[in-house]
């Protein structure tokens, strides 16, 4: 059993004993925190939920409803929904904040809340220790019988968020509609099984292969949207003849895409596709975050602007692209950002963008990505153990790399001629996760070995 308390939300396996997994008592106690803290900080008592579709998803549901309801907190309940959908939500609804109740890419054990402030953006680092402070101490009043607050269900979402998405002037819909695109799905059965098929249709996408659509919460595959879960979506376009193959991770902000022969376009291009798309309408900036690929770099300097790179999680991402004005941005996991809609990762924009941009290039998917800047990522980890003080482990590792370029604003990223190496410790796993890229598979590989032996004799 596992429970994880960041910045990021509270995230854990279901059942187990109090404080070792996410339970109910969990839970509570830091929904009513962070309830708290944004009516004392706003005066706003509306707070705005939605959850994906997983097993324990009406469970936490009921738990979070009841909780804010017992601080005097209104709950405007979005029911089944995507975190984007919620993100967009807090500010039409002029809402305090809000909570997506989600384990994003984690298995269907997992589950987890999503903290959002009221520009439907994620917390920052202090406000995430504030949260995790009080909801430790509980000191505090609940509401008194008269006090209590309501709750509100609204479904309409779904058009509002697909409105918002056809609505961005850089979705061409008409061109879409002429590309006459067969696409496949595949939602894991959660919410994006409503929402990306709903989209596309609005889309003008008359032919769409729906795989593992149905939001049951029974995940047919690992959710995680990777080459190796989903070889159902990989023989769908293949037997169907699809132009294209469409996979999200069960909260629908991460967004992959398969080419007409059933090879992934890679979750690292999402980003790099959409970014060239958009700057080659509107000049400007691009952020990443440390882990992503080189090539974003390399398209944004073949449209006259220039690349940052920002700490992992999407709110360092967020925070440096406001810094440096920057007009698309995201994460390599195939989250993609677009301040024209919102501050937050968006597989339906993505979606839209994309095709957009495909159906204007009148190429098919596998030939597009055959002209991107090629790069190789070989992803790793090392399992922490206890003794293990990976603080003093990235100092050695900074000393002994110490003549070449580095940056130690999240873990340690060192930067060779050809070939980069990221290492962190992972925020959501007891894990140190390696990531290198290089102009091969095996270039990227030999690096990460080379790195990781290093590593070892260090802890020996």
């Amino acid at each position: 059993m596992t429970l994880i308390k960041s910045i990021s939300g509270i995230r854990g396996t279901i059942g187990g004993r109090q404080g070792e997994a996410l339970t109910p008592i969990d839970v509570v106690k830091f929904t009513a925190a962070f309830g708290k803290i944004l009516l004392r900080n706003t005066g706003n008592k509306k707070i705005v939920i939605g959850r994906d579709a997983r097993l324990s998803g009406d469970m936490v549901s009921n738990l979070v409803v009841g909780t804010l309801q017992s601080i005097g907190a209104d709950v405007v309940n979005l029911g089944l929904s995507t975190t984007p959908t919620v993100e967009i939500a807090v500010p039409m609804e002029g809402a305090a904040g809000g909570i997506i109740l989600t384990a994003s890419h984690n298995p269907g054990q997992w589950n987890a809340l999503k903290l959002l402030n009221s520009k439907g953006e994620f917390i920052n680092d202090a406000e995430g220790k504030e949260v995790l402070a009080l909801g430790e101490q509980l000191d505090f009043d609940f509401a008194e019988v008269g006090d209590l607050g309501e709750e509100t269900k609204d479904e309409s979402y779904l058009q509002k968020h697909i409105d918002a998405v056809l609505a961005l002037p850089l979705v061409d819909v008409e061109a879409i509609r002429h590309a006459n695109f067969k696409i496949a799905v595949d939602a894991v059965n959660s919410t994006g099984g409503i929402f990306i098929p709903e989209l596309l249709d609005a889309l003008g996408v008359k032919t769409v292969y729906k795989i593992h659509c149905e939001p049951n919460g029974h995940f047919p595959h690992n959710p995680e949207p990777l080459k190796e879960h989903l070889t159902d979506l990989s023989t769908a376009v293949l037997e169907n003849h699809a132009d294209l193959g469409i996979a999200v991770d069960p909260d629908v902000d991460r967004l992959v895409f398969m080419m007409e022969d059933g090879e992934l376009f890679g979750e690292e291009y999402t980003l790099v596709a959409v970014a060239d798309y958009i700057l080659g309408k509107t000049k400007g900036n691009t952020v990443s975050n440390l882990s992503s690929t080189r090539a974003l770099r390399d398209v944004t300097e073949k449209h006259g602007g220039e690349y940052f790179a920002a700490a992992v999680g999407e709110v360092n991402v967020v925070t440096k692209m406001k810094e440096v004005a920057a007009v698309i941005g995201g994460e390599g996991n195939g989250g993609v950002i677009y301040p024209d809609s919102h501050y937050g990762r968006d597989a339906l924009v993505g979606v839209a963008l994309f095709l957009s941009h495909l159906a204007k290039l009148g190429k098919k998917a596998s030939v597009y990505r055959a002209a991107l800047p090629q790069y190789y990522m070989s992803k790793n980890k090392i399992t922490l153990t206890p003794s293990l003080d990976i603080d003093n482990l990235l100092l050695k590792m900074e000393e002994k790399y110490k003549h070449e370029r580095y940056t130690n604003i999240d873990g340690l990223k060192i930067d060779f001629e050809k070939e980069w190496v990221h290492l962190r410790k992972s925020n959501t796993e007891p894990i140190i996760r390696i990531y290198s890229e290089g102009p091969t598979p095996e270039a990227a590989e030999a690096i990460a070995q080379r790195i990781i032996s290093e590593i070892e004799a260090i802890i020996a």
